[in-house]
């Protein structure tokens, strides 16, 4: 497990060559691991409720950050059976009788899953833990290839079940690939066009096997060298480095996959209330009262299957398009500095009642949780910090709270506030769009990641705005999206 859990790795996924009968032993298997979730879940959920209700753990709560509070802390959740011995006994009782058949190296991935939930819940990180719903368990692993879930010369071994994997002749990828070593394998479940298809995750070691142009032999995906800023935002991405300055928007093409989706969901919520209307009230809101099931009707279930495969296309295609732009950045330099971002408190809807001066309505609390649901900016981060490790690089993080790039002015080496609606800095002779400023300060911070090198600004900044204006250029020569109408 050491070994599994130090040395790099890559998930390779490949489809499945399944009979009939084995659908319904996957089918089965995917059930009793949810069922197997959710009872740990469950028995671990009580007994943390049991603990923070406690006078004991609220006092605890109340001291001040130390060694002994911790020490505290951890004694308290062994009392309550949240550490230690009683969770692998209360683990045991479960695996030996109803979920034998899982396999102890398939209990111990679902423990830690319901225990990483609950972990959550402690630190703050989640409000409540959710179970998983009937038909809604899409994957289960193993801890290694040894036992559980195992591969063997191309084919899948778990309890009875061998099923083949499919390679195919022409990916040469996945040939190379596979002659790392497996660490562990993962059965996956989707639900492609209203149908359920199963995959194997294979968790190789080592990193992947770097992709080669066929027709002319050249490697696709290169690291370049130098250094690169990046400053990301809500549905946009400004970059600067050594030769590139680009302003782009985040997965573009996933804006035409967002008009249909509106519309089925439109479609559904006209269906929802007319097969149930016990369950509106008059001004429209959902009458919290009738605790009776929704019907659902032949016509909502389709527009359902419709909207779940535009979803999944639509994360296929997002992912897709943050792998290509990390790709692409990656390519520019090895030295890449982004700024660290709250991405959920931004999701957060506000807090404080505001009026609109200009109309006198209360302005909307939304923020932009729609937007980083849609762009995922955080998903992109995670790709180019994994694309990076790969190269032996890391991509370093800059202390927002420090730097404080967007305010910062390399002239006169001092600091202006200034309001989100201000997307230019101005210099007098010429202006400068706001985020490939920032980018441009961020690609120039020391090393400690908390300071600026005003110098290195002073004397890259004039390479820096030939570039930006060749930017600027384009992006008025094209027909911009609304995300770049709102930065330019």
């Amino acid at each position: 497990m050491a070994r599994s859990d130090t040395t790099p790795s890559f998930v390779l996924t490949l489809p499945l060559k399944y009979t009939v009968s084995d659908k319904a032993a996957l089918d089965k298997y995917f059930e009793i691991a949810r069922r197997y979730y959710n009872a740990i879940l469950n028995k671990l959920l009580k007994r943390y409720y049991l603990m923070v209700q406690s006078k004991k753990y609220r006092h605890i709560c109340k001291m001040a950050k130390s060694k002994e509070r911790n020490e505290l802390f951890k004694k308290i959740e062994e009392e309550y059976g949240l550490s230690g011995t009683a969770i692998n006994k209360l683990i045991t009782s479960l695996r030996v009788n109803e979920y034998k058949e899982l396999g102890s190296h398939v209990t111990i991935k679902l423990e830690l899953r319901a225990m990483q939930a609950i972990e959550k819940l402690k630190f703050g990180e989640a409000d409540k833990v959710n179970f998983i719903k009937y038909g809604e368990m899409y994957s289960f692993e193993s801890s290694d290839n040894r036992q559980g879930i195992k591969f063997r010369d191309g084919i899948v071994i778990f309890n009875k079940l061998k099923i083949p994997v499919i390679v195919k002749k022409n990916d040469i990828y996945a040939q190379m690939a596979l002659k790392n070593r497996v660490k562990y394998c993962r059965f996956i479940k989707k639900n492609i066009k209203g149908k359920d298809r199963y995959y194997v995750q294979l968790i190789l070691e080592g990193i992947p096997p770097l992709k080669i142009n066929k027709e002319t032999g050249e490697i696709k995906n290169y690291i370049g060298n130098g250094k690169v800023g990046i400053d990301i935002g809500t549905q946009t991405i400004a970059i600067c480095s050594d030769n590139e300055v680009k302003l782009l928007e985040l997965a573009p093409e996933i804006n035409n996959i967002e008009k249909e989706k509106r519309r089925l969901q439109r479609k559904l919520d006209r269906s929802r209330r007319a097969t149930n209307p016990n369950k509106y009230n008059e001004d429209g809101t959902i009458n919290t009262k009738d605790k009776s099931k929704w019907i659902k009707s032949k016509n909502y279930i389709k527009t359902q299957i419709q909207l779940r495969e535009i979803q999944r296309k639509q994360a296929i295609i997002r992912e897709e398009s943050h792998n290509k732009l990390a790709n692409y950045i990656i390519s520019l330099g090895n030295d890449i500095k982004v700024e660290t971002m709250n991405y959920k408190g931004l999701q957060a809807r506000a807090k404080e009642t505001t009026i609109n001066e200009k109309t006198g309505r209360f302005n909307k609390k939304k923020r932009f949780g729609k937007s980083l649901a849609n762009k995922a900016p955080a998903k992109l981060i995670e790709i180019l910090a994994r694309k990076l490790r790969y190269f032996g690089e890391e991509l370093k993080e800059v202390k927002t709270q420090k730097v404080k790039a967007s305010q910062y002015n390399h002239i006169t080496g001092k600091y202006k506030n200034k309001n989100l609606n201000e997307r230019w800095n101005d210099f007098g002779e010429y202006k400068i769009q706001r985020d490939l400023y920032s980018a441009f300060i961020i690609s120039n911070v020391n090393d400690d990641l908390e300071s600026i090198d005003r110098e290195r600004c002073i004397i890259t900044f004039e390479r820096f705005k030939n570039l930006h204006d060749i930017e600027i250029q384009r992006l008025m020569n094209m027909e911009l999206t609304q995300a770049l109408k709102n930065v330019i």
